[in-house]
Formats: structure tokens, sequence, C-alpha cells
């Protein structure tokens, strides 16, 4: 059995890793940091401290009536993405250990189809 690093738990629901194939699990916030524990495999987990992380980037779609999926973006390992049955409980939980200037939307379909284009037209009159 895994020893959780936290010491007192604010909120636990069920979730979606998406690192690789996908592994469904739990979701566990508290004082110390994130953690995701896989239901097969209790080997299997990510704990993520309140001071490795840079940004959470959630993907907000109908002006915030539902978001699908979350990313946890560290310092140094890279990006964690999520997915849970209550995704706004999960960011209002981790609000609370997070600054909420680190707490960021991520960008919508056509703002990357834009940003896309204008680096493409862009380089063309560079060379």
């Amino acid at each position: 059995m895994v020893q959780s690093m936290n010491t007192k738990v604010d909120f636990v629901t069920d979730a979606t890793s998406f690192m690789g194939l996908t592994d469904y699990g739990k979701i566990m916030i508290g004082d110390k940091g994130f953690e995701f524990y896989n239901d097969r495999n209790i080997r299997k987990y990510i704990r993520i401290p309140w001071d490795e992380i840079d940004y959470v980037v959630a993907s907000v779609i109908f002006k915030g009536k539902w978001i699908p999926r979350y990313a946890i973006r560290t310092k140094k390992n890279g990006t964690y993405t999520f997915s849970s049955r209550h995704p706004k409980e999960v960011l209002r939980a981790i609000r609370k250990y997070v600054h909420p200037e680190r707490m960021v939307r991520s960008l919508t379909f056509f703002q990357v189809v834009k940003r896309g284009l204008k680096a493409m037209f862009s380089q063309k009159r560079r060379n």
C-alpha cells in the first residue's frame, strides 16, 4: 500500500489520467499536494506537491458550463492532464492552494488555428 503525502484530505473524486494510456482512479486533494491513484494498480500514482505546480490550465466550453479536462503544468516534469466527474469542485479545491492568477483557461480551437496561420504567414515574410 502506498502512503499518501497529505496529512489532511480536502476532496476526493473519481478521475481519469491521460498520461499515455488512460488510467482510471481517484484524485485526492490535500494540504501537501495533488495526488492521483490508479484503481487497478496501486503502484501507478502521480503526486504533485503544491510548490511544484506552475500553472493549472482548464479547458472551458460553453462559457463555463462544462469543463471536460484540466491540466497541471509543473515546473520541472511537464504537463499532467486529468478529467474528473466533478471538475468544478476539483478546481475550487485546488484554488485554495494555488494562487488564482496561476489558474488559466486553455486556448479555444479557433485561437490555436489563428496563431498557427499567423505564425505560418510571418515565417514566409521573413524568408
